[in-house]
C-alpha cells in the first residue's frame, strides 16, 4: 500500500508518500516563516493563500521525486482538522479532487491522530497502549493510544498550549517567529535557576496543564529589566519542562500497562524537554520514543501514515468529510474548566 498525504492545518504545506512498509518514498514541507514573520505571528488569510499556491506543484514534486504516476498510489490522505479551517480546505478539498479524479479512496484524517501514530513510523516495535504526551503549538494533551481510532484523553491544557507560551514568550523577549526554537537557543546561554517563575499545577491532584499564568509572569520578569535574557529564556524553559514532567508522571501513574512513553509535536523537539522525559520513562522503567525533528513538526508523511494505519484497522472513512477547526481525538473526554481550552 502506498499512500499520498497531503497537510495544510496551519502554515507549513506538506506531501508525501509512504508505504505500509513503512518507507517514506518522498516527502517535502515548504515553511511560511518568511510570510508571517513581519506579522509575529500566523496570519490565517495568508497561510491559506500560501497552501493553494504551493500544494498542487508540491504533489506533483514528490510524484516525481518517487517515479510514480498518480495512478500508482493505493489511497489519498489530508488533514482534515484541527486547524485554521481555511488552511485545512486547502489540503481537504484538493485530496478529494485528486481522489476523485484517480479513482482512489479518500482518508480524511486527523492532525492530532497523525502525530499520535507518527512514532510507529519510525519505531515498528511500538506496541499499544502507549502513553502520548502530544505537545505542539496549538494543543497540549496527555492520550492513552490504544490503537488508531481508539484514543482516551488523560490531561488537557486549561489554557494556552505549551508550544504557544514558547513563541508569545520569545515574542516577549524580541525574538521573533517562530520564538520556540529562538527560546531554546537563548536558554543555553542562560541560567534556569535565575528568575523565580511559577511552575502551574505542579504536584496539583488535578490532571491538566496550565501555561497562561507562567507566560504572564514572563512578561512581568521582561518588564522589571533586572534579569539578563538568556536567564528569563532559561527560566522559562525549565519551569515548562518541570510542568511537562510532572503532568506526564501523574499520568504515567494511572496507566500502568503503558508500553513506552511517546512524545509528539513540535515542542518534543526541545532539547532539554526531551532529556527530561526520557529520565522520566526511565525511572518507570520504560522506553521514550520521540519521532525524529522532522516528523515531530508539521509535515505530510505522518499524515499518509495515519491513513495506512487507519485501513489496515478496517476503520471506514467518510470521504466527504469536512473541515473542521476543532476535532476532539477523545469524543467522549468530560469538559474541563478554563476558558480557550485546546480540545
Amino acid at each position: 500500500m502506498i499512500v499520498l498525504g497531503l497537510e495544510s492545518s496551519c502554515d507549513e504545506t506538506a506531501a508525501a508518500l509512504v508505504g505500509a512498509d513503512r518507507r517514506i518514498l518522498a516527502s517535502r514541507v515548504a515553511s511560511q516563516m518568511e510570510l508571517h514573520a513581519p506579522f509575529g505571528g500566523v496570519v490565517p488569510e495568508l497561510a491559506a493563500r500560501a497552501h493553494v499556491e504551493r500544494l498542487a506543484p508540491m504533489v506533483e514534486a514528490v510524484l516525481a521525486e518517487a517515479g510514480l504516476p498518480l495512478g500508482a498510489v493505493d489511497a489519498i490522505a489530508a488533514t482534515a482538522g484541527p486547524g485554521l479551517v481555511g488552511a485545512v480546505m486547502v489540503g481537504l478539498v484538493t485530496g478529494q479532487a485528486l481522489a476523485f479524479a484517480a479513482g482512489k479512496p479518500f482518508v480524511p484524517v486527523n492532525h492530532l491522530e497523525a502525530h499520535a501514530l507518527s512514532p510507529r513510523l519510525v519505531a515498528p516495535d511500538l506496541a499499544f497502549p502507549y502513553l502520548l504526551l502530544l505537545v505542539s503549538g496549538g494543543h497540549c494533551q496527555l492520550l492513552a493510544v490504544e490503537g488508531a481510532g481508539r484514543y482516551r484523553r488523560l490531561a488537557t491544557t486549561l489554557d494556552d498550549a505549551a508550544g504557544e507560551a514558547f513563541d508569545k514568550v520569545g515574542k516577549l523577549l524580541g525574538l521573533g517567529f517562530p520564538g520556540g526554537p529562538a527560546v531554546e537557543r537563548l536558554a543555553r546561554a542562560g541560567d534556569p535557576r535565575a528568575v523565580p517563575l511559577p511552575r502551574p499545577l505542579v504536584g496539583a491532584a488535578e490532571p491538566h496543564f496550565s501555561f497562561a499564568g507562567l507566560k504572564t509572569a514572563v512578561l512581568r520578569a521582561v518588564a522589571e529589566r533586572r534579569h539578563a535574557r538568556a536567564d528569563i529564556a532559561a527560566s522559562f524553559q525549565a519551569a515548562v519542562t518541570d510542568c511537562l514532567v510532572d503532568r506526564t508522571a501523574r499520568a504515567l501513574a494511572a496507566m500502568p500497562d503503558a508500553t513506552a512513553l511517546v512524545a509528539a509535536g513540535g515542542v518534543a523537539a526541545n532539547t532539554a524537554i526531551r532529556a527530561a522525559l526520557e529520565a522520566l520513562a526511565a525511572r518507570h522503567g520504560l522506553p521514550l520514543v520521540v519521532p525524529p525533528p522532522a516528523l515531530c513538526t508539521d509535515n505530510a508523511a505522518m499524515v499518509a501514515w495515519a491513513a495506512i494505519e487507519r485501513r489496515q484497522a478496517g476503520l471506514a472513512d467518510d470521504p466527504h468529510a469536512p473541515a473542521r477547526a476543532r476535532w476532539p481525538l477523545d469524543a467522549d473526554a468530560e469538559p474541563v474548566r478554563g476558558a480557550g481550552v485546546k480540545a
